[in-house]
């Protein structure tokens, strides 16, 4: 190969390099822009995402599935959607128009939405990520393992907010989720309730747990809002 066919060709692979760009990632909290008087929150991360929507202490809705996100399109594959469960196991995809200074821009058929990010997880936020419950005590003190099947109680965390969800994507069933704020220091893990689709009137209790991680799990303990003892063990989905 001649010399300068060859700097031809490392010079068009410089380029065909530089322009590729990392696409930047969506992982942490958003909050909806000009979104009236109701609360409207996304937490992403782990390729999956959980939004919800609530006004005054009231839960109004959520929706959540995975996601894939390539800098120019925003695909989301619904697992529950309180609004339209017709919609559980369809893909919508938004429009990224913007994505600039922590604000992201999207738009659909339905509309242009602007959100700005409120967190980002980091390695100072070790519990961030996509977890799903495993096992718990049961009425004989022990430990028991849960079955994994299409019903499935999942959580979600950023940097610093959460939102959990009750649901079975095959039979588009949703039986619950709750959400808000949480701190994780010194094998203490808070909750601060912001919203719970079972009973509004919890919103504002926070909730504090012994939490430990072994690995790919993360042992939970302690009292429910409730009263009642909590021991549960939370995998890390794949």
């Amino acid at each position: 190969m001649k010399l300068k066919t060859l700097l031809s060709l490392l010079l068009t692979v410089c380029i065909a390099t530089a322009s590729r760009q990392p696409v930047p990632s969506l992982a942490g909290a958003w909050r909806q822009v000009e979104s009236g008087n109701a609360t409207v929150v996304f937490v992403l991360s782990d390729g999956y995402m959980m939004g919800a929507f609530h006004e005054n202490g009231r839960f109004l809705g959520t929706q959540g599935g995975t996601y894939q996100a390539d800098g120019k399109q925003l695909k989301i594959k619904l697992e529950f959607d309180t609004e339209d469960s017709a919609r559980v196991g369809t893909t919508q995809t938004l429009t990224i128009d913007s994505f600039k200074n922590n604000q992201l821009v999207v738009s659909s058929p339905d509309g242009t939405d602007t959100y700005e990010r409120i967190d980002q997880p980091s390695a100072q936020t070790p519990l961030a990520g996509l977890w799903r419950i495993t096992a718990r005590l049961g009425d004989n003190g022990q430990m028991s393992p849960m079955q994994r099947g299409a019903r499935k109680t999942i959580k979600l965390l950023t940097g610093n907010r959460f939102q959990w969800a009750a649901i079975n994507p095959e039979t588009k069933q949703f039986s619950g989720t709750g959400g808000g704020t949480y701190t994780y220091k010194d094998g203490k893990y808070t909750e601060t309730i912001e919203f719970f689709s079972r009973d509004n009137s919890r919103v504002g209790r926070s909730l504090t747990f012994e939490a430990e991680l072994k690995g790919n799990d993360w042992h939970h303990r302690g009292q429910s809002s409730t009263g009642g003892k909590v021991s549960e063990v939370w995998s890390r989905e794949k």
